[in-house]
């Protein structure tokens, strides 16, 4: 087979160049801002206070550190944070291969969110059921395992049906058939490779209806791109995207605990700083 004839080959199976994306949110907007490395409720109220100040409004945080990493007093906490500012929480599962004893995940990040064996499994099945219990409904997931058995028990009403499973950029994504394979077993919400063209962007989009969720800048250790200018073609062809603001040249602080607190707090205002950059560049579009 040469190439002409396998592109035809994916073509038929509906794997084909995609256009325009003509999708959006529920509430019809094209594209939401989600701040990473949210890790806890002081880092969350100084994303909310710089996001006030700067007139951004924030759709979503996401946590990094791991359900297993807060008590239940801050996980209620940052749900109240959410809940009064109609922002919705994510908080990541489970144990992960990056910080286990094995030594693949010292060398490639991208095995570093995995469940070593079923022990760990069972531990991320335990973070999502205590964080459920809690009343989160958005969960972070880094291995592909963990996500199909979550999307099982939703399916089967053990899990409410609204949660929302989020991959992570820990679980590669870089072509439309992975895309629509997660989707497939339960993915809410797609966190696409980091350095992927719009071109394949598009084709993701055209096979998938969940929201793409994407680093614009990227952190060091997953490629340290920042793609401000190529916002408004991700927005058009990805749309719904939650566009996602990563730091570069800045320090890995999972899992985050008091001795990181300014760190984390110094790194979440300065994303929400990247955020109002973007958006400027998205309204300028829209009035030119």
């Amino acid at each position: 087979m040469n190439l002409r004839e396998a592109r035809a080959l994916l073509s038929d199976r509906g794997f084909r160049p995609g256009e325009t994306s003509t999708k959006t949110f529920s509430d019809g907007s094209p594209y939401k801002v989600e701040i990473p490395s949210c890790e806890g409720p002081r880092v969350m109220t100084a994303v909310l206070e710089e996001a006030k100040d700067r007139g951004v409004t924030v759709d979503r945080v996401s946590q990094g550190s791991g359900v297993m990493m807060l008590t239940d007093g801050e996980i209620e906490e940052m749900l109240s944070l959410g809940a009064s500012e109609g922002v919705e929480v994510c908080l990541f599962l489970g144990p992960r291969g990056s910080w286990d004893i094995g030594g693949q995940a010292k060398v490639s990040a991208a095995v570093g969110g995995v469940a070593r064996g079923n022990d760990q499994v069972a531990a991320s099945l335990c973070d999502a059921y205590r964080a459920v219990e809690l009343g989160v409904r958005s969960l972070l997931v880094g291995d592909i395992g963990v996500l199909e058995i979550i999307g099982q028990l939703k399916l089967e009403g053990e899990l409410p049906a609204d949660l929302v499973l989020k991959t992570s950029v820990l679980m590669p994504l870089p072509n439309a058939p992975t895309a629509q394979l997660y989707e497939r077993l339960g993915a809410t919400s797609l966190n696409v490779s980091t350095d992927l063209p719009v071109p394949v962007l598009a084709e993701i989009r055209s096979v998938t209806t969940v929201p793409i969720d994407m680093y614009i800048e990227v952190p060091d250790d997953q490629g340290g791109h920042v793609r401000f200018y190529d916002v408004p073609e991700i927005v058009r062809v990805a749309a719904p995207v939650y566009l996602k603001m990563g730091l570069r040249n800045a320090p890995n602080i999972y899992p985050v605990g008091a001795h990181l607190a300014g760190t984390a707090e110094a790194l979440g205002r300065e994303r929400v700083r990247r955020a109002e950059l973007i958006l400027r560049l998205l309204a300028e579009q829209d009035e030119g």
